[in-house]
């Protein structure tokens, strides 16, 4: 385990390019000791920052979902981070407040009852799940051109930057999530596609994952919270100006304009 100094020390220097925006050389590279154990550690320090600060954890988020992002890291599993509530924006954001954002399709999973490992299964997540959204997420790195390796984007809060939701939609058997195909447009262009099976086979199946990963931390996926499962599709970046968009079949669409 990454000797408790280092973490701490990690963990101010991240805080520091998210309040001033400004990107900073690799962890791993500054800090050769970091493991993915201490990646968390770190992670969950800047969360209680966050939360004395006055924000509130409104979800979670899964990275990593895909084998090409998987073998580009040579991991073999997603990582996990939190989504606060100053996170969760609609039709429009400004993009200063970001370091180097993309965007990824995705659904989001609003739960109403609360999943803890282990055990969980993708039936559990479909009996506990509420309801369902399209979500743009913004994906951002506070490291410096994205140079990551597995610990680094975990202390980065699995490089969150922000989401924003389309409508809830009641969730049913008959939306068939794996076979939902989600479009990615930037600036009126369809850049990419991709269908939910390519999230661990079922998108479901990583808000599963996610539950069982948070048991080792004595944490649960609860109640009245929300889960982003992880990209349809790879992520596309975006500047100041750039109208994004993404549908998925029966969830509907969600557009956001980066100021």
């Amino acid at each position: 385990m990454t000797d408790n100094a280092i973490i701490d020390a990690i963990a101010a220097d991240l805080w520091g390019a998210h309040t001033h925006h400004t990107p900073i050389r690799p962890l791993t590279e500054s800090y050769p000791g970091l493991d993915v154990g201490g990646a968390y550690a770190v992670q969950q320090i800047n969360l209680r920052r966050h939360l004395v600060a006055g924000s509130t954890l409104v979800g979670r988020k899964i990275g990593l979902t895909s084998l090409p992002m998987q073998s580009l890291l040579g991991v073999d599993e997603p990582d996990f981070g939190y989504i606060l509530d100053d996170m969760v924006v609609r039709q429009s954001v400004d993009a200063k407040r970001f370091c180097a954002p993309r965007v990824e399709p995705e659904v989001a999973f609003l739960l109403h009852s609360t999943l803890r490992g282990p055990g969980v299964t993708a039936a559990d997540v479909y009996a506990a799940t509420e309801a369902v959204a399209v979500a743009l997420e913004i994906v951002d790195s506070r490291i410096a051109d994205w140079k990551l390796t597995l610990a680094d984007t975990v202390a980065d809060n699995a490089s969150s930057g922000a989401v924003a939701l389309g409508d809830w939609i009641s969730y049913t058997d008959d939306l068939a999530l794996p076979q939902a195909r989600a479009t990615l447009h930037l600036n009126g262009n369809e850049i990419d596609s991709g269908t939910g099976d390519a999230v661990m086979g079922d998108p479901a199946a990583a808000v599963a994952w996610l539950a069982n990963a948070l048991a080792d931390y004595d944490t649960e996926l609860c109640a009245g919270q929300f889960v982003m499962s992880g990209s349809f599709t790879s992520a596309a970046f975006v500047h100041p100006g750039d109208v994004a968009a993404t549908a998925i079949s029966g969830l509907g669409s969600v557009t956001l304009r980066f100021d």
